[in-house]
């Protein structure tokens, strides 16, 4: 008997037809896609959606991932649209099911996660055998990490300045990085009643003393090596004998769907630096 194909908001979804048409508002989704070689039924994609570079090119843009162009989704006619519920808009998602026959919502929040989305996009589009593929290469990845000791850092990751943010850590971010045994901090949970998901900090925050390392990202927001010298110039820093502060490749970290087994290995490569 085969799974059931059960997306984020609980909605079952039957086995698409062979001439189903994919808009895509995921950027990391938009990868899985092809990595699942679908590349004939994507019909649309973000200006965000920028893996495979080879591929997504001919694939025609619908806005971004917060401000998606409606009347442009509706001109391909797509039959499907995948849409994240962190990435997209709730009141976009909404507008999407009026004139969509099947809108699929997902939500990894850990790397494991991508098991059930590997199958979940499988079952739909009968590509069964390529999400087994995926799933066995990242079983791959994991358990290369499981198999080290890694010691305990608390690492504040930041992906935003001006004002600057980080990520709680209930988030897909947070999850990988605890992979290699770093904590971010604060520690905080964006499920709680009036947390954020993705909070504000400032470097004045008490809790700061306790970071090991700070890792700037290179998404959302694109931290420089500029970024990183002024950091390690900060006075407020200064006061944490041996913090390191690194740039890291936000992609790799962020990034689920396919992305994630690559991201797994470039972040045990660069942990053990």
């Amino acid at each position: 008997m085969a799974a059931r194909a059960v997306d984020a908001a609980g909605v079952e979804h039957a086995k698409a037809a062979s001439g189903a048409r994919i808009v895509s508002l995921v950027p990391s989704i938009t990868e899985l896609l092809f990595a699942l070689n679908l590349d004939a039924q994507i019909v649309g994609r973000t200006g965000f959606c920028v893996h495979p570079r080879d591929k997504v090119r001919k694939v025609p843009k619908v806005g971004g991932t917060k401000a998606v162009k409606l009347d442009a989704v509706r001109a391909l006619q797509p039959t499907h649209a995948i849409v994240n519920i962190d990435e997209n808009e709730r009141e976009t998602v909404e507008r999407l099911r009026e004139f969509v026959p099947h809108v699929v919502v997902t939500h990894p929040l850990a790397p494991e996660d991508n098991f059930a989305l590997y199958a979940l996009l499988g079952a739909i589009f009968d590509r069964q055998d390529d999400a087994r593929r995926l799933g066995d290469a990242l079983r791959l990845q994991l358990d290369a990490a499981a198999s080290r000791d890694w010691p305990y850092q608390n690492v504040l990751y930041a992906i935003w300045r001006e004002p600057w943010m980080t990520v709680a850590r209930d988030t897909y971010i947070s999850a990988m990085l605890r992979l290699v045994n770093w904590q971010t901090l604060p520690d905080t949970q964006g499920g709680e009643k009036g947390a954020a998901r993705y909070p504000t900090f400032d470097f004045d925050a008490p809790w700061l003393g306790e970071v090991d390392r700070v890792l700037l990202s290179s998404e959302p927001y694109r931290f420089t090596r500029q970024h990183c010298d002024a950091l390690k110039q900060d006075a407020r820093l200064q006061r944490n004998r041996g913090t390191q502060i690194q740039l890291i490749d936000g992609e790799m970290v962020s990034w689920y769907g396919s992305r994630a087994i690559d991201g797994i290995a470039y972040l045990v490569d660069y942990a053990r630096r």
